[in-house]
């Protein structure tokens, strides 16, 4: 298997950050621990298609919910009638650290509502920029951060996962 590279993308958190518009019949709440559940198995459905593993859900739930960046009102999860279908996880350290949209969900706006809702809470925290990763060859998650002000700070090589 060939190097696997990626970007850091930055967001300057100006007073240009555009109004969050939700898709309609999606409600936003933030993390609950009752959420994990579906929350680890959209993570699984979406690094399946964008790259990357998610461990077991007991695993992926105690790193998660221990890590000294964690705040569940930094983790975004988007709901709509037959459940969660959207997900941004974010660190206190002003850094998207997910963002996976159900397949159903695709096309809607959703993952550029839940990015801009991200921009908008580190901004009210007086954050200056909020930075994420995204692989080399993810052209459609390029594709929506570069369209919401995002841009390219350096290219990285991943780790061997």
């Amino acid at each position: 298997m060939g190097e696997i590279y990626c970007f850091l993308l930055r967001r300057d958190l100006g007073p240009d950050v555009p109004d969050v518009v939700w898709p309609l019949g999606v409600e936003i709440s933030t993390y609950r621990p009752e959420l994990a559940g579906a929350v680890h198995d959209l993570m699984q459905l979406g690094h399946r298609e964008g790259g990357g593993r998610v461990p077991a859900l007991e695993v992926w739930q105690q790193r998660f919910e221990c890590d000294p960046e964690y705040d569940p009102a930094l983790c975004f999860i988007a709901i709509d009638a037959e459940g969660v279908v959207g997900v941004a996880q974010c660190w206190t350290s002003s850094y998207i650290k997910s963002l996976v949209v159900h397949p159903r969900a695709q096309g809607l706006g959703l993952g550029r509502a839940l990015l801009l809702n991200a921009f908008k809470v580190f901004q009210q925290r007086r954050e200056g920029f909020v930075d994420l990763k995204v692989l080399e060859d993810n052209l459609r998650a390029q594709r929506l951060y570069e369209s919401a002000g995002m841009y390219v700070v350096r290219r990285e090589l991943v780790p061997d996962l």
